[in-house]
């Protein structure tokens, strides 16, 4: 497993992506998000106050009453283009493994300060380099570019050749001309 922290959270034409990196590992993990949970984690990140708790902050409160935390989260896996997490607690001494989103995962591990972990075979699948800003270039010294989706699909079409998944590459090249269609 390698360690991984949120780096950013990102909007493009194509959705919410967050983008996790590891100070091990020159390669960063996006993974697309829905608006919610993309919501969720940036209040979190940006330290906003909301005058009513968000679900992820609700789920954290319920965990803590009950006395049970979130030892870790680990993307675990990636079949057909999803990415999928797994949520692991401890309650009342017994620790379990949970299935969950990875943006639900991300968010409350978040919350719970619980440390992040990507499976090498995630990060090798869906992991790129992404080249850093300019130093200053941006109010956040030292974040990354955002990728853009044309950059990101690019990337996956040259990787689902190379690997020689002609039937993932067919459907990403059409997702690319549709992208680029649009633009």
């Amino acid at each position: 497993m390698i360690p991984a922290k949120i780096t950013q959270v990102s909007f493009s034409n194509m959705g919410f992506v967050v983008f996790l990196r590891s100070p091990q590992d020159p390669r960063t993990l996006p993974i697309f998000i829905g608006a919610p949970e993309a919501q969720s984690i940036a209040v979190f990140l940006d330290h906003v106050a909301v005058p009513r708790p968000l679900t992820h902050d609700l789920f954290k409160t319920v965990l803590d009453n009950l006395e049970c935390r979130i030892k870790r989260v680990e993307i675990s896996d990636l079949r057909d283009n999803t990415f999928y997490a797994k949520l692991f607690m401890e309650c009342g001494g017994m620790e379990s493994a949970v299935d969950s989103r990875p943006s639900d995962a991300l968010a409350l591990a978040l919350r719970c300060a619980a440390p992040i972990f990507v499976a090498e075979e995630v990060m090798d699948a869906g992991g790129m380099i992404i080249k850093d800003e300019p130093s200053g270039s941006t109010p956040d010294a030292g974040s990354q570019n955002p990728l853009t989706p044309e950059d990101s699909l690019k990337q996956q079409l040259t990787k689902a050749v190379e690997e020689e998944r002609f039937e993932d590459a067919a459907r990403l090249r059409d997702e690319l001309k549709k992208l680029t269609h649009n633009n």
